[in-house]
């Protein structure tokens, strides 16, 4: 009896820590979101996001609460020698929090690290060329995501993204999308939704939208989203997300039920800000 009475009292205390750990937490968020943003940092993401100044001032004064919380949770990482400055933080920041202005509370809570290189790095990849044959690559990457706590990224590629942000290409964009993905585990194509009966809404619109992008591709015909969005559903949330922040109205024109499933997830109308 007394047993069972320590492992509930155990089990108690475990829930009231986490509870008042969550509490305390989200104060500190709450007081973080609430400073002034310096001019400095105003001018630095005004320069380097160019869709910064068509924002409402609502959503520009969101973006700035969530870019405070994000450079205070994660650790940015230079890589080859990279001396990581505040225009490199601050950039990659107020892109990546672009994807939070959905206001769900979670600042990516499985990323920890963000390392930058400088141009393109070469990574080992390990490929099986058929049953019982497995090579290892060399290959050049520009970003990618990692399901346990980091995000590498180009910082070359961010600056080419960021002067040319109606491209449809977003490395930021991509690599945080996928992170959103991870969430729950392996990336699927399909973040946490705000309610179960989301679900089959989600499915059966990306289903459609990715399988339309699979038969252009293979017939050869052009369509908003790039061809690496074929790649499979993972890959097809994130090219779909940056095409919906950077080529809206393209993407509303010609996938009008995903754009409207992105901009209800999103919570944004990037077509606003054109």
């Amino acid at each position: 009896m007394i047993q069972t009475i320590i492992v509930f009292l155990i089990i108690g205390l475990i829930i009231t820590g986490i509870l008042i750990s969550s509490i305390i937490n989200k104060q500190r968020r709450n007081r973080l979101k609430k400073r002034p943003f310096p001019p400095l940092w105003n001018a630095i993401v005004e320069n380097n996001l160019p869709i910064y100044t068509r924002l409402s001032p609502d959503e520009r004064r969101r973006l700035q609460g969530h870019v405070q919380v994000f450079l205070a949770e994660k650790q940015f990482i230079g890589c080859q020698g990279l001396q990581m400055t505040e225009e490199m933080k601050l950039t990659i920041a107020a892109v990546a929090c672009l994807l939070l202005l959905n206001e769900r509370g979670e600042y990516f809570p499985k990323l920890r690290s963000i390392l930058i290189y400088p141009s393109a790095y070469i990574v080992n990849e390990t490929v099986a060329t058929s049953e019982y044959v497995v090579e290892e690559r060399r290959v050049a990457r520009l970003g990618e995501s990692w399901s346990r706590d980091q995000v590498v990224l180009s910082w070359e590629q961010v600056q080419q993204d960021t002067r040319n942000w109606s491209d449809g290409h977003n490395v930021i964009l991509h690599e945080f999308a996928h992170q959103l993905d991870q969430e729950e585990g392996k990336a699927q194509g399909v973040p946490i939704l705000p309610r179960k009966s989301d679900y089959p809404i989600w499915a059966r619109v990306m289903t459609q939208a990715y399988q339309q992008l699979c038969n252009d591709v293979q017939r050869g015909i052009k369509n908003v989203m790039d061809s690496y969005g074929a790649t499979n559903p993972a890959e097809f949330f994130a090219v779909a997300t940056e095409t919906f922040f950077e080529k809206p109205q393209q993407l509303l024109k010609m996938h009008p039920a995903l754009y409207e499933l992105l901009q209800g997830y999103y919570q944004v109308d990037p077509g606003e800000w054109v």
